[in-house]
């Protein structure tokens, strides 16, 4: 499936799209744009405790999906948002599985990416047990003349940037020069050094979202709120993440901040929770939310796949306020129709700000999970801005 240039069709139907009432004749043809490396995952959930030297374990929940780049590009999708992807894929059978996923279960377009012939797919094992996650992978680069590295990427409102230190990727800087908004991911620096000047497309980034442990090692801070506040110095926009303690963000430009709590979950696999933050941070961005709720809705859709949910759909409701209630709308095991009703007493919700349309209704998030007996439940979830 490609998006060419001028097609205005959504990749999926995800209920309501978050940008529905922004899109102009003329605009990019892409939302978001990424690349990566795509990772067969298989998650094992449900282990009493972590796996004993020479005996066998039974986890009481089992999965596969494509991960790695692809746990973001995913959530890009399912929130509504037009996701391209550039990516190299094995022909051997889990490679056939992604991009099958990928392209006709997802909608994501992968024109940029490509098949590779004779390379074995990258794959990664996850224990999640005692609110943590253990990871075993294998894999291997793909060749250097077949990995799709786009010189001249596709014109698009934002791009997810994986920054490596030492490593200078072409495409972030044409991409900015072309007005994309690019998002600075970050992963685990195995130099030891947490150098930013190592960092060498974070300049032509409008946002660095690394976590708690990251931001404080690059900035030689011991706290992670000053930590961001010394990142703003180099990026407009430093978010960083704080496990269970939410997220905090401040923005250079204007000096404001944001510090929301996390929401209450009880943590089934927390297997790509920081993508899909990501994911609802960038959505919330492009559609033009306050900061603090940008942060509660990131909040929400990572909070919601710790706790075990796999599909996410937007859906719209409208409170007394004008807000966004997130919860009482149910999914439809087909995936398909969101059917609203009101929201039960004390059933928790997180409000979101108002979007297009009368009393400035705005788009919610509605959530369910597959449970081992592939059944879907409704998922409540509460994010509430700090008091005081």
């Amino acid at each position: 499936m490609s998006l060419a240039e001028g097609d205005r069709t959504p990749h999926r139907t995800a209920g309501v799209d978050p940008l529905a009432g922004l899109r102009r004749p003329g605009d990019p043809p892409v939302d978001v744009y990424l690349t990566g490396t795509v990772f067969l995952d298989i998650i094992f959930t449900g282990l009493d405790s972590a796996p004993v030297r020479g005996t066998e374990s039974w986890a009481r929940g089992m999965g596969s999906s494509p991960g790695g780049v692809a746990n973001m590009a995913t959530a890009l999708a399912r929130l509504g948002l037009r996701t391209s992807l550039a990516a190299a894929f094995g022909d051997d059978h889990y490679g056939e599985y992604c991009w099958d996923a990928l392209e006709s279960g997802e909608g994501i377009d992968l024109t940029g990416s490509r098949r590779v012939g004779g390379w074995h797919s990258p794959v990664t094992v996850s224990m999640a047990y005692e609110d943590e996650r253990t990871m075993v992978s294998h894999g291997h680069e793909a060749p250097v003349d077949l990995a799709p590295v786009p010189a001249h990427p596709p014109r698009a409102r934002a791009a997810v940037a994986a920054l490596a230190p030492g490593v200078r990727a072409p495409w972030i800087a044409e991409a900015a020069r072309a007005g994309t908004r690019v998002f600075g991911d970050v992963g685990w620096d195995d130099t030891g050094a947490w150098d930013l000047d190592a960092l060498p497309d974070l300049e032509h980034c409008e946002a660095f979202l690394p976590n708690a442990a990251e931001a404080m090692r690059y900035t030689r801070t011991d706290c992670p709120r000053a930590a961001a506040r010394a990142l703003a110095d180099r990026v407009p926009l430093a978010v960083v993440t704080l496990g269970s303690q939410g997220a905090y963000a401040v923005d250079g430009r204007t000096g404001e901040t944001a510090d929301v709590p996390a929401i209450a979950v009880d943590a089934l696999d927390p297997t790509g929770a920081g993508d899909v933050f990501v994911a609802g941070f960038v959505t919330g961005t492009l559609a033009g939310w306050p900061l603090a709720d940008r942060l509660a809705f990131a909040g929400l859709t990572g909070g919601a796949l710790g706790a075990g949910v796999r599909r996410l759909a937007l859906g719209a409701g409208v409170d007394r306020g004008g807000g966004l209630v997130a919860a009482g709308a149910g999914v439809h095991p087909d995936l398909g129709a969101l059917r609203p009703r009101p929201r039960p007493a004390g059933a928790a919700a997180v409000r979101l700000p108002g979007g297009p349309g009368p009393r400035g209704a705005g788009h919610g998030l509605a959530a369910a999970a597959r449970g081992a007996d592939h059944r879907f439940r409704e998922v409540r979830l509460t994010a509430r801005r700090p008091t005081g």
